[in-house]
């Protein structure tokens, strides 16, 4: 009888050791979602910490196994560490709009991407003014699925009670942004990967595509809208810009854009690209 808490108390030391990895891949997810300055220790301590927390309260005879129950746990804690940052302030989130409203104006009225400059220049601030403004959002808008616009961390966390239905919804959602990445352009592609996917610094690209820092720049807000405006076309027609009323170049580039995200998948092989849990599926 003396050994049976040791037996179990080694049980729990098992289990959490074995769903480890399980912890690293939701602080990578997480991180992807938000700014570069949110510490990853922070919140990998968090997630270990839930991950204890979630052995000892897992109960077998209820037929949800560990890994869904701690996936739950442990986002729910990533959640609070990033509520408790407080990084999305509601200036940040408007500052944000309104830069994204004075780049769509301008991207109208001159047929073209505008540049950093003339952005600040119609918002009356400095370009230093947008790239902090720029890196502060950034993450959270292009791994957003609920529309893909800025947002708080409460709406940017997939919450951990989905229901089938829901879940199904953010899963068709997760394949439908794998395949507008891959229909960017190459260059906004490249810029997104390295970028997002690779974590690589901004020099670096710009290095390899032999641009300036200021082009990445511009070149990412240009894939981000892009992102945003494909997806919502296909998902939330409600909320895709309107088109310009003068038909050209660009907007013949973004209609081809958005079929292309259409056409290179299915409902089945969207739902592929993760688990029944909401998970990257393995390659």
């Amino acid at each position: 009888m003396s050994g049976a808490p040791v037996v179990v108390d080694r049980r729990k030391q098992d289990i959490v050791q074995e769903h480890m990895p399980l912890v690293g891949h939701l602080v990578r997810e997480m991180l992807a979602r938000v700014p570069a300055h949110v510490n990853r220790d922070d919140l990998m301590s968090a997630g270990y910490a839930a991950l204890v927390h979630a052995a000892r309260g897992f109960d077998a005879d209820r037929g949800v196994p560990f890994g869904r129950f701690a996936a739950a746990r442990v986002r729910g804690a990533l959640l609070d560490e990033l509520r408790g940052l407080d990084w999305a302030s509601r200036s940040v989130r408007q500052r944000a709009r309104r830069t994204d409203t004075a780049r769509q104006e301008l991207t109208a009225e001159l047929g073209r991407t505008p540049t950093v400059q003339e952005v600040a220049d119609r918002m009356g601030v400095t370009v230093e003014d947008i790239s902090t403004a720029d890196d502060d959002v950034h993450r959270a808008v292009v791994f957003s699925l609920q529309g893909f616009a800025t947002a708080a961390a409460d709406d940017m966390v997939t919450e951990p009670s989905a229901g089938p239905e829901e879940m199904l919804i953010r899963r068709e959602r997760f394949g439908y942004l794998k395949h507008a990445v891959d229909a960017l352009p190459e260059r906004l592609r490249a810029v997104v990967q390295g970028y997002f996917f690779e974590e690589r610094p901004m020099a670096r690209i710009a290095e390899e595509l032999g641009v300036t820092e200021s082009r990445v720049s511009q070149l990412r807000a240009e894939a981000l809208g892009l992102l945003r405006d494909g997806l919502n076309t296909h998902l939330d027609p409600a909320l895709a810009q309107e088109a310009p009323a003068k038909e050209g170049c660009v907007a013949r580039r973004r209609a081809a854009y958005y079929e292309q995200i259409g056409v290179r998948g299915t409902l089945h092989s969207r739902l592929a690209m993760t688990s029944p849990d909401g998970l990257p599926a393995a390659a």
